[in-house]
């Protein structure tokens, strides 16, 4: 297995949930083998992509085509807007065409994870709508399957659509036991699938 092989984390995060979110999968991913590559998008106003530096003063730095394209299996993340993905990520994917035509991500395991203010603010028609790009870019989708009890215990956030955090109308709710555990579960789940892909393919050439 090479060690350019890694599973690309992308998000979009406003106060920080969404974030969190990232990088406690991305410890997933590691668990299961892989390298987790954390990246996220700029924002966006009504008229046109915002002036920003090339590189976030903090954080993770801004996804490039070159990521999308080289990377083994995608897990993608936006906090709930009206029940759907928040517009800078729909941007950023809008803007994946290149990757559709050539195919670039045919094939590959995906999963997606949210952040919203409210228990039952949309949850899982957000993870749904992110779901749907993914589809069109003909990759495999994996959720969270009931064999992790966090997903039974849970009192807040988690579904077997993906992972998901119940922030709170301040956004300061913390993420509770259940909730990491089924952000590190769906992580190790994609690089462990990921693996066994590339493992498949590499026999197939030999």
């Amino acid at each position: 297995m090479s060690h350019t092989d890694y599973v690309l984390v992308l998000y979009y995060s406003r106060h920080g949930k969404t974030a969190e979110m990232a990088r406690l999968i991305a410890e997933g991913v590691e668990r299961g083998g892989l390298q987790a590559r954390l990246r996220t998008v700029p924002p966006v106003n009504s008229e046109t992509r915002e002036i920003l530096p090339p590189v976030p003063e903090q954080g993770a730095v801004y996804c490039t085509e070159a990521d999308l394209r080289g990377c083994s299996a995608l897990i993608l993340g936006s906090p709930t807007r009206f029940g759907n993905m928040a517009a800078p990520l729909k941007f950023f994917i809008d803007g994946t065409s290149s990757l559709w035509l050539d195919g670039s991500l045919i094939g590959k395991p995906a999963a997606v994870f949210t952040s919203t203010a409210s228990l039952h603010g949309g949850q899982e028609s957000t993870l749904l709508s992110m779901q749907l790009p993914l589809l069109h870019h003909g990759m495999l989708l994996l959720g969270l399957p009931y064999s992790e009890q966090a997903l039974t215990d849970t009192r807040s956030g988690g579904t077997p659509y993906g992972a998901s955090h119940h922030a709170g109308a301040d956004g300061k709710q913390p993420i509770s036991r259940e909730e990491a555990s089924l952000c590190r579960a769906l992580g190790q789940r994609v690089a462990i699938t990921s693996r066994q892909l590339l493992a498949g393919a590499s026999h197939v050439q030999n």
